[in-house]
């Protein structure tokens, strides 16, 4: 269980707030205007924020202590993070050994994961030489590698077109039934968060509120929601 125990999150006189849990295997969107800690709050998760009070726990462990590459966590950005100087093999063995000093098993572990999701023969490549859709599924890729039990996605696939980030959320969900992941999703798309995600958080005016039924919350908006989506 993911938890926000009474966490208070504070940046440069922003302010935001977070007291619920996620069970094990949770698929949870988080949606709110821009600049209203959508980021902050996963931020707080991975380890690049720490709270200025309360504690984020997983299964009862406070992660304040942790390193952000100790932490059961694997974070997805909109620009991947992949370096352009290696090849895309090279950029997934980094999940394994950061020295790249891959053993016979990893390599395979590296190539299997190619395969799994539809970049197999491109291990070769740079990113330079990939396309967007091909560049998410490297960063998809590196989380099956981890495998970590916390997937946060911090609107990795905004850029792609409709059809190719529908394509992108099923890999993300076929993943999170592979692992297992508690996942929670940054999104500005209420299509996105119906089609993923069976909860929903909002964060707006200082508060991540506690997640609610996906449907449920956009059939029957509160009025912070309402003026978002306008």
């Amino acid at each position: 269980m993911l938890q926000f125990d009474k966490v208070v999150l504070a940046v440069d006189g922003f302010r935001l707030t977070a007291d619920w849990s996620l069970p094990a295997g949770a698929r949870v969107a988080v949606i709110g205007p821009s600049g209203a800690g959508k980021s902050t709050l996963l931020s707080a998760v991975a380890g690049f924020l720490a709270p200025q009070s309360g504690q984020v726990l997983w299964h009862g462990a406070d992660l304040g202590p942790m390193d952000p590459g100790a932490r059961p966590v694997t974070i997805l950005f909109q620009d991947q993070n992949l370096f352009p100087h290696l090849t895309l093999s090279q950029n997934l063995g980094l999940g394994l050994r950061p020295d790249l000093r891959l053993s016979a098993g990893q390599i395979q572990q590296v190539e299997s994961v190619l395969d799994r999701v539809g970049l197999a023969g491109m291990g070769t490549r740079k990113p330079a030489q990939l396309s967007g859709g091909q560049i998410g599924r490297a960063a998809l890729a590196r989380a099956l590698l981890r495998a970590r039990p916390v997937l946060l996605l911090d609107e990795p696939f905004a850029a792609l077109g409709p059809a190719l980030k529908a394509e992108m959320l099923t890999l993300v969900a076929e993943v999170a039934k592979d692992t297992g992941a508690v996942v929670m999703m940054v999104t500005h798309d209420p299509q996105d968060a119906l089609a993923f995600a069976g909860q929903t958080v909002l964060v707006a005016n200082g508060v991540a509120h506690p997640p609610q039924d996906t449907a449920a919350l956009f059939a029957n908006p509160p009025q912070a929601l309402r003026d978002y989506l306008g």
